[in-house]
């Protein structure tokens, strides 16, 4: 399995993360690119695929899609976690528990998230068993997550600032401070900031900016 640097990414605000070190962190992991496994096992060949999928309705489209090219495989059994509490799992036919849940085992054993796995079947005259079947979808499953490239991304939480532009160099020198990401700036009576900061240094920048300006700038986009 291989892994990236950590990378910057500009998200919606935090969210709760998997275990419960995780889900307070800042940081979160990902698939980058999709990766594809072949395997025979009891006569019937196992194929498995893993792919980074943003959303929930993502992950349905590319199931769907999947579905369509594969239209005469026996079974396409997926898994897909997104975060804490948006994850789903498909048997789509075989016995109940065998497929699915063995293969979000694989996703949830390494911490990931906006993670899909499908295990496709082309059944081979020989049946597996249930305990057969959870080894064959958890070990395929398992493979093709190995395959993946694996990224370790940083969660930011959007920000707006505004200040009158006598307020500009202490402004400014907060934002390098806390390495925040300009987005965008509108220049009017006011200066207006869209960042992006890292989600577990929003608070103390907002103490901060509200101390250097003394008062005076106002910090939009989360509650106060």
């Amino acid at each position: 399995m291989l892994e990236d640097r950590v990378l910057p990414e500009f998200v919606a605000p935090s969210r709760i993360f998997l275990k419960t070190w995780l889900w307070m962190s800042d940081t979160y992991r990902t698939v980058v690119a999709p990766a594809e496994v072949e395997r025979k096992i009891g006569g019937s060949r196992f194929v498995g695929r893993a792919y980074h999928v943003a959303s929930a309705e993502a992950a349905d489209e590319q199931i769907q899609k999947l579905r369509r090219e594969h239209f005469d495989a026996t079974h396409n059994c997926t898994a897909f976690r997104i975060d804490r509490d948006t994850f789903r799992y498909d048997d789509d036919g075989e016995p109940s528990r065998t497929a699915g849940p063995p293969i979000l085992k694989e996703i949830d054993a390494r911490d990931l998230v906006q993670t899909l796995v499908v295990v496709t079947r082309y059944f081979g005259g020989t049946k597996l068993g249930t305990g057969g079947l959870i080894r064959a979808y958890g070990s395929v499953a398992s493979e093709a997550l190995d395959a993946v490239r694996i990224a370790t991304r940083v969660r930011k939480e959007a920000l707006t600032i505004v200040f009158d532009y006598p307020d500009t160099g202490p402004a400014m020198r907060l934002v390098e401070e806390f390495d925040a990401e300009v987005a965008d700036t509108e220049y009017g009576e006011d200066t207006t900031l869209h960042l992006a900061l890292r989600a577990s240094s929003v608070e103390s920048f907002c103490e901060a900016f509200t101390e250097a300006l003394a008062g005076r700038g106002t910090v939009q986009g989360r509650e106060q």
